[in-house]
């Protein structure tokens, strides 16, 4: 039987896994929208795959879109201001 060749090993530094770094707290568009009292979890769903929602202006259908602090949710002509803490 042959002695194993021994093989070179680099070692690095590992890098910094995002998972155990703090992230930025979000939130659900449906759930913004129920604790924001503008809707019901039915009326939230109805009112954003209807079209009737935009996040930062732009036409959001998908209830479970992540929003951020500072992120703008406008429901009939009415704009709210995303703040976490």
């Amino acid at each position: 039987m042959e002695d194993p060749i021994p093989s070179e090993q680099s070692t690095s530094v590992p890098e910094s896994n995002p998972a155990q770094e703090p992230s930025e707290p979000t939130i659900h568009l449906d759930q913004f929208l129920k604790t924001c009292g503008v809707a019901t979890g039915g009326q939230a769903k109805r009112l954003i795959q209807g079209g009737e929602v935009t996040v930062n202006g732009e036409l959001e259908t998908r209830r479970r879109r992540q929003l951020r602090v500072n992120d703008e949710v406008e429901l009939d002509g009415v704009v709210y201001v995303v703040a976490l803490g």
